[in-house]
């Protein structure tokens, strides 16, 4: 079971999810990883590890490579934790689809702000 907590924290780095991005495409390793980066290949170490201490990526020892590549299921959990979030999302807005539906057909108009009353605050 991946941490979601140490997930999203890896997640919040803008190079990681750069590098999460790159492994969807296959595995890669630190080098060929750290080449789009303006930054040491120690500094794109350090991002792997955080990804690796989180779950989402993995390496193998193939020789003297050590290639990374993305954890399905780690990836997947939080894919299914985010999909929950998405299923109450759409749940709110069809009750407030369905309430503004029902608010019409009684004849009432839902508040609704015009151009001018958004322009004066």
């Amino acid at each position: 079971m991946v941490d979601l907590d140490a997930a999203f924290s890896a997640l919040a780095d803008p190079t990681r999810r750069a590098i999460l991005a790159r492994l969807a495409l296959g595995e890669a390793t630190v080098t060929e990883l750290a080449a789009p980066f303006d930054m040491s290949q120690p500094a794109v170490s350090r991002h792997i590890r955080v990804l690796s201490d989180a779950g989402l990526i993995s390496q193998r020892v193939d020789g003297t490579r050590r290639p990374c590549r993305l954890e399905i299921s780690a990836i997947s959990e939080v894919d299914r934790w985010l999909a929950m979030l998405r299923e109450a999302l759409t749940a709110n807005y069809d009750r407030l689809d369905a309430l503004l539906t029902e608010m019409e057909a009684e004849g009432g108009e839902p508040a609704r702000e015009n151009s001018e009353e958004k322009g004066r605050r």
